[in-house]
This record gives C-alpha cells, sequence and structure tokens, in this order.
C-alpha cells in the first residue's frame, strides 16, 4: 500500500514556475513508477509525466516538453514535478499517481495503470 500527498501548487503568473512535491509512504516506494496527471474543470484527467522505479526513465506529455521536468528522490520517497514557462493552459488539478510496483518495466501514460493515487494540488496560471 503506498500513500501519497501533494504539495506545491498555487496561484502563478504566466511565465513564471513552480515545483509540485509527492511525498510517498510506504517500504515499497523504490518498485514503483510514478507519474502525474492532471484535470482541468469539465476535462479527462491527462497524462503530464512519469518516471520509471529506478529513475532512468522519463516521459513527458508533447504540451509540456521542454517545459516540465520530473524527477524522484528514492531515499525520501519523493517525486518532484518542476513546472517552468507555465501558461494559463496549465491550470488544473496536480495529481500524484504510483503505479502497482514489482519494477516493471512498463511506464504508463493513462490514469488506469496507476493503483494509488494522492488527493490533488491545485495549480492556476494567470495570463
Amino acid at each position: 500500500q503506498v500513500q501519497l500527498v501533494e504539495s506545491g501548487g498555487g496561484l502563478v503568473q504566466a511565465g513564471e514556475s513552480l515545483r509540485l512535491s509527492c511525498a510517498a509512504s510506504g517500504r515499497t516506494f523504490i518498485t514503483h513508477a510514478m507519474g502525474w496527471f492532471r484535470q482541468a474543470p469539465g476535462k479527462e484527467r491527462e497524462f503530464v509525466a512519469a518516471i520509471s522505479w529506478s529513475g532512468g526513465s522519463k516521459y513527458y506529455a508533447d504540451s509540456v516538453k521542454g517545459r516540465f521536468t520530473i524527477s524522484r528522490d528514492n531515499a525520501k520517497n519523493t517525486v518532484l514535478l518542476q513546472m517552468n514557462s507555465l501558461k494559463p493552459e496549465d491550470t488544473a488539478a496536480y495529481y500524484c499517481a504510483a503505479d502497482r510496483g514489482g519494477r516493471r518495466l512498463r511506464v504508463g501514460a493513462v490514469p488506469s495503470e496507476y493503483d494509488y493515487w494522492g488527493q490533488g494540488t491545485q495549480v492556476t496560471v494567470s495570463s
């Protein structure tokens, strides 16, 4: 079982940066691929970024590639999402997620491939 708690959201202007943090509980954190998703009002939850259990592989949605960076610190059970050059269209609730664990080779990009979710943190970017 993995419990996830996100933090770091807020209100910023376009072009500014935010860093989201996801703190995970549980001894198995290192075996889980981790992802960030976001959901704007009236829209489906969409993939933002993901990182393999080892941190060696990272994946990004085209809409954030070059602006967002995902990283993890397995010693601290933490996943970070550095968001630069924020745009109004990045406004959404951001969710941290963990897959089922077991050091899987596959890193998912859809919500159904993740078993554990945080409560979300709101990011609002004004123009």
